[in-house]
């Protein structure tokens, strides 16, 4: 039986599991698994500035390709802490990431020795396992288990904790003859798929609710499909927008609180049958149950079999993968339009798509500041349908989920639940590090582009080119807008007078920062080693667009754009589907929304 360290099984493993990515920082507790790595060869490496942006990109990189699984490495103590965010980011939106972090020795666990912490206590309950590894021999079965259990049932992170007597430790181990452990997933049977469409059939107004659980299982084309077969228009929720293009005539808009559309959100108050696949009934999709809920029956299809009944009980529940489901249903529904049994649902389609037509928000303003409609408005017209836009919270996030299209899965890469601010720059970085040849298009806050500003500088090093842009408003946009409810406007702004900055000279080629506006965040880029431009005109975003694109090409680097904004913009939201407070006039004609899909056509 060869012999080796354990951590040069646990790096071989990694291979035989197909892992090819990792995101880190060595130091002293993690070392040997480092040096495991450069014997090996086998895995890249990119190092992150901050062990959050590390875990940040390996989440991007999962996202960005099905049967990816990002790696994120640290040493002991602060390091698995800092992931601990990216581990929540991720087990809230079902994305397997692996987490290993160095330990101290085993036998100074518990001696409080220096940087050591029980990491696995603390990382428990945000990952499906967190191990800190004892005895050598068990280093073989805790990764195997890792990927079993990253890709088994509902997807999510695991974290692998080393001490470093453990990793430098040798153990007898024979990768020829190691197997990945089988994956379990759980399958609809063609009993449940067929009641569940007996009882779309009998609806007259059926809509499906289209997750992120499909974009995992990679399953959109079968979505599409099954759509296209029953002929029932779909709502993406914002975890499994790009499951079906949005210029699809049966794409029928997302419905939420924040990120929808008031068609969607109108079409989910005249529907009266919900078939639900992948989805979780996140509270910013549905609002009130009472109102969510009214006048409509509810099939839950989701691989987990505790969410079933988790935020309201379904009329039906069935507990599969979202490929396995929709290929039984793909399949029942070819039979029944062979034997000329499926519904005509042409009236319903058609009052689908009148609202789609009609009830489109304005986006062209000229206003100066920029309004960020505008931004919006722009972006989609120089950015092409293969563009993949990667985004997390905030203001800018939610009038991107308003106003950008998207036309693929993996096209709109979000951290959907916890919404950490910061995770923008790293996850983008961990999506160009998984398809480098894809444009991807950034979209932050000045927040969220400042919280881990310095990992522009690692797009730098490596050469991962894309573009970001920056809404400046200068404000913590939500949550001002979240303290009108109480009357205030209160420890959210952001503006200074930096004293660092000046009028525009005769030799500058960009415009200088607003009065006020605080950090100048085109010097900050380019002192990390990226480009830059600034943009306070609504008539120069297009160009500065083009420009970023031609950048990003020559350079290959990061390159900003930051659009200065009107200091207080409201965007649409609200408490309940039928209770969203809208700021802006509908769009009346072309010219009030030029990019937007199906306008009064």
């Amino acid at each position: 039986m060869p012999r080796m360290r354990a951590a040069d099984a646990a790096v071989k493993i990694l291979e035989l599991e197909g892992a090819t990515q990792a995101f880190g920082l060595p130091g002293a507790a993690i070392n040997p698994f480092y040096s495991a790595m450069r014997d090996h060869g086998g895995i890249k490496h990119v190092l992150a500035r901050h062990v959050e942006g590390a875990s940040h990109m390996a989440e991007g990189f999962t996202r960005a390709k099905a049967g990816n699984i990002g790696i994120c490495i640290g040493t002991s103590g602060p390091a698995g802490t800092d992931m601990i965010t990216g581990l929540y980011s991720a087990m809230a939106d079902s994305i397997p990431i692996l987490a290993i972090t160095g330990q101290a020795p085993v036998a100074r666990l518990h001696k409080e020795d220096f940087q050591a912490v029980d990491i696995a206590s603390i990382a428990g309950p945000v990952t499906k396992m967190a191990m800190t590894v004892l005895e050598p021999a068990q280093v073989p079965g805790a990764f195997a288990q890792a990927f079993h259990l990253m890709r088994s049932g509902r997807p999510g992170p695991v974290l692998i904790d080393l001490p470093i007597d453990v990793q430098l430790a040798e153990i007898e181990f024979d990768p020829d003859t190691y197997q990945p452990l089988p994956v379990y997933k759980p399958a609809a049977s063609r009993a449940q798929a067929e009641k569940a469409l007996d009882m779309l059939g009998a609806a007259e107004r059926p809509l499906i609710v289209a997750g992120g659980g499909i974009i995992n299982a990679d399953a959109s084309d079968l979505l599409v499909e099954l759509a296209e077969l029953l002929d029932v228009p779909v709502v993406p929720t914002l975890m499994g927008w790009g499951t079906i293009p949005d210029d699809h005539r049966l794409a029928a808009g997302m419905v939420g609180l924040q990120t929808a559309h008031r068609y969607g959100n109108a079409t989910m108050l005249a529907s009266d049958f919900v078939l639900g696949i992948g989805n979780r009934w996140a509270n910013r999709h549905t609002g009130g149950l009472d109102t969510y809920r009214k006048g409509r029956k509810f099939v839950h299809v989701d691989i987990e079999p505790t969410q079933i009944g988790r935020v309201f009980a379904p009329d039906y529940g069935i507990v599969s993968d979202a490929k396995a489901a929709l290929e039984l249903f793909v399949a029942i529904a070819k039979e029944r339009k062979a034997a000329g049994t499926l519904a005509d649902r042409s009236t319903w389609v058609e009052d689908c798509a009148t609202r789609k037509r009609t009830m489109q928000r304005k986006t062209h303003f000229d206003d100066v500041p920029v309004k960020p409609q505008r931004v919006y408005e722009e972006m989609n017209r120089v950015f092409g349908r293969d563009t993949r836009y990667v985004s997390t919270i905030g203001l800018s996030q939610i009038a991107g989920g308003q106003f950008l299209h998207v036309y693929k899965a993996r096209n709109w890469i979000n951290c959907g639940q916890a919404g950490p601010l910061g995770w923008t720059i790293p996850a983008a970085l961990g999506v160009v590090a998984a398809e480098p040849e894809t444009s991807v298009v950034a979209l932050s806050g000045d927040y969220d582009f400042q919280f881990m500003i310095e990992e522009l500088a690692v797009g730098a090093q490596f050469n991962l080119p894309y573009i970001h842009v920056v809404v400046n408003n200068s404000y913590l946009g939500l949550i001002r807008q979240a303290q009108r409810a109480f009357d205030m406007d209160f420890c959210v702004q952001l503006g200074f007078d930096n004293i660092n900055t000046q009028e525009r000279s005769e030799h500058e080629t960009l415009p200088a920062v607003p009065k006020g506006y605080g950090v100048d965040h085109v010097k900050v880029a380019e002192g990390l080693g990226c480009k830059a431009l600034r943009v306070t005109e609504p008539g120069e975003i297009a160009g500065a667009l083009e420009k970023a694109r031609e950048l990003a090409r020559e350079h290959k680097v990061p390159v900003v754009v930051e659009v200065f904004l009107e200091r207080v913009t409201n965007i649409a939201m609200g408490t309940e589907l039928d209770n969203v407070a809208e700021f802006e006039d509908l769009a009346e004609s072309w010219e009030h929304a030029p990019t937007a899909l199906m306008l009064l056509d």
